[in-house]
């Protein structure tokens, strides 16, 4: 076998792959022999058909095994000798063939690229300041108190008001037709919750128990099914019964009703906690993000194109699965994604050249995950979600999700490290929040 490399570009590569007739005579040889082991041709026992007979039968498949039996043996031998390492299936492109002649093919592919790791100590990197004040308590608190309020009815006459609770019946119109799903009898509407469509609640407000009232308003602009955004809507509208809602007094029986705190101190103690842990991780997710950014940003890879096109793809149809679920037509997410498709581009580009960079990193600094570190990450899921340690054992034990769990446990220690060399700035979540709208 003759075998030649050419560099079609910087991660792309071509070989050129030729084998002698000799080679060719003999694969067509045990092609043949494989077949007639197996075949019963007319007028013969099994596999006792002359190989002349065998020919003429099944030439063109004995064609098809010989090809694809020489690309299979004679590609792998030209990987070896060139010390190549393919990141992508080849494409394949070969001649006719023949039996007394050498048979040729080409095989085009992408390489893995060499990633070389320029800065890794003191990249800069904003990360959120976690503030943790007494009003998120209270406000807690106080959802937690509307979410146990009671209702009682209003037997003063006098009109809806915010704040009230109005039981209402209404039914909804688009140009003359009912709106689908767009009615109820004893619908409970918490006044001032803006849960409905802008303005209707205002035209609640002011009603009388026992009228009836039009209420015109628009879909907002923005609504997300895309048939309705923008669209006038008339509701025909029953005002019920008003009632009116009574919050619980907060104090230590308030906290005791709640669960396993002796007074009110010990939970808003439980919240405070419960809120720094969740806020916490969000930081630190956000942060890692943040860092990865800077990481490529200062460490770029060449991506291949491939790899590019898979996670572009499989990034768009994730969105599209999430926007399909919340409402948004085939139309307008093809005009979606036609606008962002370079923003896709880049997001794909980013976590494609992470993955190298961490895979790299993580080789140097000897931070690849061991059964120790999978096995903590198991229990941590355990107390997490309650599941028993054996079942999640089980769950994971399959090999694909193994090697995912793997690769999960070594990217964390990877950023990890790398926080622990960052140069970290803490700034406001405001400032955070106006610098990624900012952003192109």
């Amino acid at each position: 076998m003759k075998s030649s490399l050419e560099t079609v570009s910087n991660l792309e590569r071509k070989l050129n792959i030729e084998v002698p007739a000799s080679e060719v005579q003999e694969a067509i040889q045990n092609a043949l022999q494989g077949i007639q082991k197996h075949v019963q041709l007319k007028g013969f026992r099994k596999g006792k058909a002359p190989l002349s007979a065998v020919r003429a039968a099944y030439g063109e498949k004995l064609k098809q095994d010989v090809i694809q039996d020489i690309i299979q043996t004679k590609y792998g031998e030209a990987l070896k000798e060139h010390s190549l390492d393919p990141i992508s299936y080849p494409t394949i492109e070969f001649d006719p063939l023949e039996e007394d002649k050498a048979f040729s093919f080409t095989a085009e592919f992408e390489v893995r690229p060499e990633v070389t790791i320029k800065k890794i100590e003191g990249l800069p990197v904003k990360t959120e300041k976690l503030e943790l004040g007494d009003k998120m308590v209270n406000d807690t608190l106080e959802d937690i108190r509307k979410g146990r309020a009671e209702t009682a009815p209003v037997f003063e006459d006098r009109a809806a008001e915010k704040g009230d609770v109005a039981v209402i019946d209404f039914k909804g119109f688009i140009d003359g037709a009912p709106l689908e799903n767009g009615s109820a009898e004893g619908h409970e509407l918490d006044l001032g919750s803006n849960t409905f469509i802008p303005g209707f609640e205002d035209g609640v407000i002011g009603m009388r128990p026992g009228s009836n009232h039009t209420i015109r308003v628009s879909f907002p602009a923005d609504y997300h099914v895309a048939d309705l955004a923008g669209k006038p809507v008339e509701f025909q509208v029953t005002l019920k019964e008003l009632r009116k809602k009574s919050l619980p007094e907060l104090n230590d029986e308030f906290a005791k009703g709640l669960g396993p705190y002796e007074n009110l101190e010990a939970l808003k103690t439980a919240i405070r906690e419960d809120f720094e842990k969740r806020e916490s991780k969000r930081v630190k997710e956000d942060l890692k993000n943040r860092l990865m950014k800077v990481l490529v940003d200062n460490n770029p890879v060449a991506v291949p194109k491939t790899l590019l096109a898979d996670q572009k793809k499989a990034l768009i149809e994730d969105f599209e699965k999430r926007m399909q679920q919340q409402g948004m037509p085939p139309d307008q997410f093809n005009d979606y994604k036609s606008k962002w498709d370079n923003d896709f581009e880049q997001t794909a580009s980013y976590m494609i050249q992470s993955s190298f960079l961490i895979d790299k990193i993580a080789n140097e600094q000897n931070l690849r995950a061991t059964n120790a570190d999978v096995e903590a990450k198991l229990q941590e899921y355990a107390q997490q979600s309650g599941i028993e340690l054996s079942r999640l054992a089980e769950f994971y034990g399959e090999q694909e999700r193994r090697a995912r769990l793997v690769y999960q446990v070594t990217e964390e220690k990877v950023l990890d490290y790398l926080i622990s060399k960052a140069k970290l700035e803490e700034v406001p979540r405001e400032q955070l929040e106006t610098e990624r709208e900012a952003q192109p």
